[in-house]
This record gives C-alpha cells, structure tokens and sequence, in this order.
C-alpha cells in the first residue's frame, strides 16, 4: 500500500468549523484519511456537503445526546470494516470510537 497521507483534527463542532471556510480547506489539503474528534452532531443534522463530500466515504460515530462528543472519519479508500464502539456501554454510547479495518493497517479514530 502507498503511504498515506493522515490528518486529525478535533473540530469541536463540525456544524460551525463548517461556516469557517472547512470543506475549503478539506479540498485544499486532500488528504487520504481526516479523521475528526467532537463532531457534537448526528450525520442527519449534517448538510449534504458535509455528509457526502466527493471521492471519499464518510463514517460517523455520534452520541445518543445530541450536540455532544462524536467522531467522523472521511476516507479515500473503503475500508474492509468499520466498527463503531470499543464494547463499553458507558463509552460507546457517547460516539467516541471509530474503528476502521483495512487490508494493510486498522484506523483508530478515538476522543476521550
């Protein structure tokens, strides 16, 4: 497998980083895999621009309380697997854990 360009970024809010100019930067840096912390949103709160972003598959892990925690992960490539959760109730229902299994390498997207 190429190497892989990776970037992470706690967003703290990706409705509003939306309204600052993100989708422009997403373009602009291109990267292979964004992971993104403290999305503080449900995908069905998302716009279509930010759900569905051209030439990457998009996986979220929200919490059951709305506005709070989550993570996303934007991604070239699809992954052979993708798991939500580390099998801790308590953990797993505030959407802080993205597991994404390739054929080379296995993504933890994680915010705690």
């Amino acid at each position: 497998m190429p190497i892989q360009r990776i970037l992470s970024w706690n967003v703290n809010g990706l409705r509003a980083v939306r309204n600052k100019g993100f989708l422009e930067w997403f373009a602009r840096e291109s990267p292979d895999i964004l992971c993104l912390q403290e999305t503080k949103s449900h995908p069905e709160q998302l716009d279509e621009g930010l759900r569905i972003v051209p030439g990457y598959h998009s996986f979220f892990a929200s919490a059951q309380r709305k506005g709070y925690s989550g993570v996303a992960v934007y991604t070239r490539q699809m992954p052979r697997e993708v798991h939500t959760g580390l099998g801790v109730p308590e953990f797993d229902a505030e959407g802080r854990t993205l597991i994404l299994d390739y054929a080379d390498f296995v993504l933890f997207n994680i915010y705690y």
